[in-house]
């Protein structure tokens, strides 16, 4: 058997081996680059979907507040109602004297009624607008956790990627991150973006 001296034996192998060391790298780096964008963009939502929530808790709150008064406020309605209806039906029978006399405090519960009915008013309107508060900002906080969970699922895959070297799953997973960033865009911008088929899934 003739050796070609440019071409000594197991030459190839170690040239093969090289380049294929060459792409594990490079793709390692490319895994790495995009999990430390990845977990960067998740920190900067965390802080926004942190603030989001406690938003969503104070508007919780505020709206329990504004219905407990409100039932308050009904309450006082009601008992001084009661009290012109009583006083009316004591009156009707007596004395235009006697009815001269109960005629201011009758004025007074009659004036009572409608300031608790204005005020109550005024509560159902706070609550009601808590509750659309509440339900818009619940709507980004939506945005945030599909964000989460996609860039998690993301991170996963690009850890898988760079123990098998799988190219597919590189760009799966990067199919993955763009979606995930994308939610976190329309939460940090208050995008009227919002999958709901995919929202009740992971509800």
């Amino acid at each position: 058997m003739d050796i070609d001296p440019l071409n000594p034996p197991g030459q190839d192998e170690p040239v093969t081996v090289m380049t294929s060391d060459a792409r594990a790298r490079r793709l390692n780096s490319w895994v790495a680059i995009t999990v430390a964008l990845l977990a960067t963009f998740m920190g900067i939502c965390k802080v926004r979907d942190d603030n989001l929530v406690q938003a969503m808790q104070q508007a919780q709150a505020d709206k329990i507040d504004h219905w407990s008064f409100y039932q308050a406020r009904n309450i006082r309605q009601e008992v001084a109602q009661a009290q012109v209806d009583q006083l009316e039906i004591i009156t009707a029978g007596q004395s235009d004297a006697v009815r001269a006399r109960s005629a201011p405090v009758i004025e007074r519960y009659k004036a009572l009624v409608a300031e608790q009915k204005i005020k109550k008013e005024d509560l159902r309107k706070q609550a009601e607008t808590d509750q659309k508060t509440y339900d818009d900002l619940n709507f980004h906080d939506d945005q945030f956790d599909l964000s989460d969970a996609l860039t998690a699922i993301a991170i996963s895959l690009l850890a898988l990627t760079s123990l098998t070297q799988r190219r597919w799953l590189f760009w799966v997973a990067l199919t993955a991150s763009v979606f995930g960033v994308i939610m976190g865009l329309a939460g940090l911008l208050a995008w009227q973006l919002h999958p709901d088929v995919l929202s009740r899934l992971l509800s």
